[in-house]
């Protein structure tokens, strides 16, 4: 009986002991604690001091150290233990994708030369009129370029610089960037023909881009435009003032939007006058760019008073105004006074003295 009462002792006294090691190691200053595989950790709240922190123990008086509430978080250091990262690394959706390639902004092509319309070119001689029909296709630079004289003609400096800068804009050997904007800065305000002053403009508008766009080159191409660089026409008469002439008298016959060069049109043109065509090749009174007077004998008709259409015409073209002047009957002859005062402003047309119903007071 003793000895099973001495048994039990000893064994109270070890489940005491037990009792105390564990209690020794709750209160300890933890620094030995670890995690044991409960998923739980000891979270240690920074005091005033540098000594002990304060440890929280389970609800319910176990030994198991919780965390403290979320309140307290701001100023909590935790133990390290197991964490759970919240980076994510992008993974690409098709590792195996090539970077889709960077798209070339496409560059607009500069407005290239309208048609002319073309010269009739009657004599096959190169003149800056049928040189700028040329260009107007700009595969044709190239051609247009060694057909321009080595001159400083203004129409011809101008054809020059605008070839030169049409092969350059498009990468072709044998164009100039600084010809093309010395020719250009040279002929400033220059360009006193429709074609020359579309040239002019074109021009103008390949150095600006070039000047954009300093190592661009672009394919140009041919105006889908149909309004002509020129509106050529008979644009009026010179009958002294009075839209009368009588048959025998000079009057003089104006044309403007010319596309061709003048002396062709003296060598190969015809005039027409009430359907009658005036005899003798044509004479000019004056001529400044795309402007040009005709001198022409007025015919003799049946019947007067008539009004008359005056047709020009040259290889295919024809410019015509409809009754253009009146033909009267034969009268007094023209004052020859050689008085300026009593001249046409072109000083070459004499006035008629008035009928005398018209007299002047």
């Amino acid at each position: 009986m003793m000895a099973v009462s001495l048994g039990v002792r000893v064994s109270g006294l070890l489940l005491v002991g037990a009792v105390a090691v564990a209690v020794a190691a709750v209160t300890s200053d933890g620094s030995g604690f670890a995690d044991r595989g409960g998923g739980n950790s000891t979270t240690v709240s920074a005091g005033p001091s540098a000594g002990q922190g304060d440890r929280t123990p389970a609800p319910g008086g176990s030994g198991t150290p919780v965390r403290p509430s979320p309140a307290g978080a701001a100023s909590a250091t935790a133990i390290p233990g197991p964490t759970t990262t919240h980076s994510r690394t992008p993974v690409p959706s098709h590792p195996a994708a090539a970077p889709s390639p960077t798209r070339k902004a496409v560059l607009q092509a500069p407005a290239w030369l309208p048609p002319g319309p073309r010269s009739p070119d009657e004599d096959g001689i190169a003149d800056p009129s049928g040189v700028y029909d040329r260009l107007t296709a700009p595969d044709q630079c190239r051609t247009a370029l060694d057909l321009v004289p080595h001159e400083t003609d203004p129409q011809w400096r101008l054809l020059r610089g605008l070839a030169s800068a049409c092969l350059a804009v498009q990468g072709s050997h044998g164009g100039s960037w600084d010809t093309a904007a010395q020719d250009y800065a040279a002929l400033a305000g220059g360009a006193d023909t429709c074609k020359g002053r579309a040239a002019y403009a074109v021009l103008g508008g390949l150095l600006d881009f070039h000047r954009r766009h300093p190592a661009a080159t672009v394919r140009l191409k041919a105006s889908a435009s149909t309004a002509p660089a020129c509106a050529y026409a008979v644009s009026g008469t010179q009958t002294g003032g009075d839209g009368e002439s009588p048959p025998g008298e000079t009057v003089g016959i104006e044309l403007s939007g010319t596309y061709f060069e003048h002396v062709e049109l003296l060598r190969y043109g015809s005039l027409f006058i009430g359907g009658t065509q005036v005899p003798g090749p044509l004479v000019t009174v004056s001529q400044a760019g795309d402007k040009l007077v005709l001198a022409a004998v007025v015919p003799g008709f049946e019947g007067y008073p008539r009004k008359v259409d005056v047709v020009v015409r040259y290889g295919d073209t024809e410019a015509r105004l409809p009754d253009a002047f009146t033909v009267v009957a034969p009268g007094g002859l023209p004052s020859l006074d050689p008085d300026p005062s009593s001249r046409s402003p072109q000083g070459m047309f004499p006035l008629r003295p008035l009928p005398a119903h018209r007299a002047r007071p």
